[in-house]
């Protein structure tokens, strides 16, 4: 499998910048029994069975971007200059983060952001560095509200800056545990009339945590993609979701995670055919094609990046002749791409 095998070509005005209005307007495609369907995720309540089990990932995207001015002593004196922080993850002490620029940067300097944050350079590796900051627990989450920004992905900040709308535009409806430096955005489609006709309609609902790290928007590097290299996130599938999960397997209804981090978090906790367990800890699990997927039927999922592992992933799924017709149609039926774009549901 080559890097080149996962490309189409996209023309830029398909790249959303804004999320639809209401959430569940968006458009969806439906890719099921072998045919191609252009529907709506308010449709959703009809499509779906009464005894499908949907995997909804719980983690809260943090204002994770952070503009600030950095100070070192020189031999002529203090010297001040901007800096752009991304926080990615908490480490032992502090936080793990990337920087822009970076190669500038020394240890033991100081970067403030206004008044209300300051952290000091710990420590610089060649990815990236950690910060520890002047205040931690709910001081540090008051201080980081008011002062940083939702951290958009690069496709959509390089066209327009974040603003105040993306804090409600870039969560989910029932985030719930801190952590992520991007969202689960197949979730970000759903508001609470549509939550409630699923309810309604018999379909059942599991929460687990894969907090997304800006690593998902790396690229491939390689060009035989076997040998890539998965960035590692931290999630978690407590007693009572595995419990949910094997469940509906053993009585033969459908698991559809919506989005790709739910996927990969379900298929990290997997033991077996239909078989999770309690999950706590790191995955890097990387799905290509000829994954045996243990335990999902489908997945609920936006439209991806050419050349990107999450192209990968669906095109495991679903097979690469299929996806290649998948995305043919998005493009040429003007399908919006990316996390503030439309929706497909697959079922292979």
């Amino acid at each position: 499998m080559k890097l080149s095998d996962f490309d189409f070509d996209l023309p830029a005005h398909l790249i959303a910048t804004r999320p639809a209005r209401p959430r569940s307007s968006a458009r969806l495609l439906r890719a099921e029994g072998g045919r191609i369907e252009d529907r709506h995720v308010g449709d959703l309540p009809d499509i779906l069975r009464p005894s499908d089990l949907l995997v909804l990932n719980d983690t809260k995207v943090i204002p994770a971007r952070l503009s600030g001015t950095r100070t070192r002593q020189s031999a002529q004196g203090e010297v001040t200059a901007r800096i752009e922080i991304t926080l990615l993850e908490p480490a032992a002490e502090g936080w793990q983060a990337l920087a822009k620029p970076l190669r500038k940067l020394r240890v033991g300097e100081v970067i403030r952001f206004g008044n209300a944050l300051a952290a000091t350079v710990a420590e610089i590796g060649e990815g990236g560095l950690r910060l520890v900051f002047d205040a931690v627990g709910e001081a540090f989450d008051a201080a980081l509200n008011q002062v940083g920004a939702m951290p958009l992905p690069p496709y959509i900040a390089a066209l327009r800056a974040p603003d105040d709308q993306d804090r409600q535009d870039y969560q989910t409806v029932w985030a719930a545990r801190q952590g992520a430096a991007a969202a689960p955005t197949a979730s970000l489609h759903f508001d609470a009339p549509l939550l409630a006709a699923l309810r309604a309609r018999g379909v059942e609902f599991v929460h687990v945590t894969l907090h997304v790290g800006a690593g998902t928007f790396l690229p491939v590097k390689v060009e035989d993609v076997t040998t890539h290299r998965m960035h590692a996130e931290w999630g978690e599938v407590d007693a009572a979701a595995a419990a949910a999960i094997t469940r509906a397997k053993a009585e033969g209804r459908r698991v559809i995670p919506v989005g790709t981090t739910a996927l990969r978090l379900i298929e990290s906790a997997a033991t077996g055919p239909g078989r999770v367990d309690p999950f706590r800890g790191t995955t890097d699990i990387f799905i290509y094609p000829g994954h045996h997927f243990r335990v999902t039927d489908g997945l609920m999922t936006n439209f991806h990046l050419p050349k990107s592992t999450l192209m990968m992933l669906v095109s495991a799924l679903m097979g690469p002749e299929k996806i290649r017709e998948i995305y043919g149609h998005a493009v040429g039926n003007g399908y919006r791409f990316f996390s503030y774009g439309d929706g497909s549901l697959l079922i292979p």
